[in-house]
């Protein structure tokens, strides 16, 4: 499996993830001047931003690792843009979602970090 589309499949997973957690799926892909951004969430009055990243599991390093300070800074100009464009006044979180899947293109795991940055 390529990586296009193991990142297609994590995206996937994250979204019914979020939808079987009470969230609604706002936006997918969602693209600005500035970024953009996988998934954008609601859940009771908050906007979450989500950032997916899949990774094959037993890597040094976590999927989270690779979500940098220009890749945060990204996501959240992307967001202000979002959030201008509809008139949104929500409270707003940054999320992550980790997805490793096994060599065989499986899902292993998904990992929810909440308030990421």
């Amino acid at each position: 499996m390529n990586t296009k589309l193991i990142g297609a499949f994590g995206e996937q997973v994250a979204a019914r993830y979020l939808r079987e957690n009470g969230y609604i799926i706002l936006a997918a892909n969602y693209f600005t001047g500035v970024g953009e951004i996988d998934i954008i969430a609601q859940k009771k009055k908050e906007i979450c931003f989500v950032e997916v990243k899949t990774r094959k599991d037993g890597g040094m390093f976590s999927p989270a690792d690779a979500v940098d300070y220009r890749k945060q800074e990204n996501v959240k100009g992307s967001a202000a843009a979002y959030m201008n464009k509809f008139s949104l006044k929500n409270k707003m979180r940054f999320d992550i979602i980790e997805v490793l899947v096994s060599d065989t293109g499986e899902l292993s795991s998904i990992n929810h970090i909440k308030n990421a940055f």
